[in-house]
């Protein structure tokens, strides 16, 4: 098993690290960039490793799952993707049902005996560079949040760990606008919305446990898309949020799609596993089964 630690991940400070270099059969490996951990992961792999987890927040996931996907075909000739949650967020660690509050040595303990169960992936490239292709396993949003990563720098994380998420929406919330937004579902024609917000997601939370897409199943081929109107009462949406599933609220607009392309103007900037991307034209594509991943015994794939 390799594990990749990020240093710089919103918990590493806490982790034990000198404990996780003595387990047996444990190579670890501390990644100083993304670049880095991209190619960390991808070299583990073809070393022939049965699992390579991720030691970070939902950034290093994302860093991880690329560069798993990056080193074979199918779900079945890439190593099983494990996930040990020490980020500001952990976000899909909450949709994979992992426990948050495990040592590092136990959780490595807990993920050798989990549970295996194969995910899509999305897929997202931009007119921007069209080279710039990767992939997202938690969500992608634009607009408001979009605004919010600009401002959720790594200082801030460190200063307010998980309520780092509330302080970047209270800063950025003065520059939230109205996106004239074209979009296109599963290559039909454009339909034109006014917008605040478009998430496309294949798990369910994002900014610290938010249910951002409370309905979405990570394994059924599909990306669950949510759209904010202009105009929508932000604060109501906001207690909807908190307290149960917001989907079918008047100012909301929801589809469930194999893919979505998505220009406005202003150009609206997209995060892709929280990490901001694009503000150019972008096309998200659903990767059905890509990775076989550990999972909690908590785990459900579709939401009762």
């Amino acid at each position: 098993m390799y594990v990749l630690f990020n240093g710089s991940a919103g918990g590493a400070a806490d982790a034990d690290i000198d404990a996780l270099r003595t387990i047996p059969g444990v190579d670890l490996v501390v990644c100083e960039d993304p670049s880095d951990t991209v190619q960390a992961a991808t070299d583990a792999a073809r070393a022939g490793a049965e699992r390579v987890v991720a030691a970070g927040g939902d950034g290093t996931v994302h860093l991880v799952a690329n560069g798993l996907m990056a080193a074979g075909e199918s779900a079945a000739t890439r190593p099983v993707l494990g996930v040990l949650p020490l980020g500001t967020g952990n976000d899909l660690a909450r949709t994979l049902a992992l426990d948050l509050g495990l040592p590092p040595v136990a959780a490595i303990d807990t993920l050798r005996q989990s549970q295996v169960r194969t995910l899509d992936l999305i897929r997202v490239s931009h007119e921007a560079d069209v080279e710039a292709t990767d992939y997202a396993i938690n969500v992608c949003a634009g607009g408001f949040s979009g605004a919010v990563d600009e401002v959720l720098t790594p200082d801030l994380k460190s200063t307010w760990g998980p309520l780092a998420y509330l302080v970047g929406a209270a800063k950025a919330l003065p520059r939230i606008e109205s996106y004239d937004t074209r979009m296109s579902w599963d290559g039909g024609p454009e339909e034109r919305v006014a917008a605040y917000n478009v998430v496309v997601a294949n798990a369910r939370t994002a900014a610290g446990g938010k249910p951002v897409a409370p309905r979405a199943n990570p394994e059924d081929g599909l990306l669950d898309v949510v759209v904010v109107r202009a105009d929508a009462d932000l604060v109501r949406l906001a207690a909807l949020v908190m307290v149960g599933d917001y989907l079918d609220d008047d100012d909301i607009v929801f589809n469930r799609v194999a893919s979505l392309r998505v220009r406005s103007s202003p150009g609206m900037w997209f995060n892709v596993d929280g990490e901001l991307r694009t503000n150019a034209p972008v096309t998200f594509e659903a990767v059905p089964s890509a990775l076989r991943v550990c999972v909690g015994p908590g785990y459900r794939a579709e939401v009762d």
